[in-house]
């Protein structure tokens, strides 16, 4: 699903349009962009959490010429699920899981 096809979403379920439901959704957005940009989080009960989280620089390898690279120190953004949605995931899972397993090489 993409930005559209979520904006065409929301603005069927909850009787608004297309342009209002854009705005409602580049305002989460933003709202949640400029909360982890400040440092904090955003808890949605039951959905899950925006947080940041920080990665230690490390080694690693280039695995086309097996090269050691240096990987640097990041922060990065995560979204930790919910209680309410990894419960809704798990009863789905006899249906989801042919659709998440990687297809095998031939």
């Amino acid at each position: 699903m993409n930005k559209a096809d979520l904006i065409d979403v929301i603005a069927e379920e909850s009787g608004i349009t297309k342009t209002q439901a854009n705005t409602a959704l580049d305002s989460f957005t933003n709202a949640v962009t400029k909360t982890l940009k400040n440092g904090g989080k955003v808890t949605l009960v039951g959905f899950g959490t925006f947080l940041l989280s920080y990665r230690e620089g490390r080694k690693g390898h280039n695995p086309q010429t097996k090269a050691q690279i240096n990987i640097k120190e990041k922060v990065v953004a995560r979204f930790k699920g919910g209680k309410e949605l990894l419960a809704t995931l798990k009863s789905s899972m006899k249906d989801l899981k042919p659709l998440l397993q990687k297809k095998k090489k031939k």
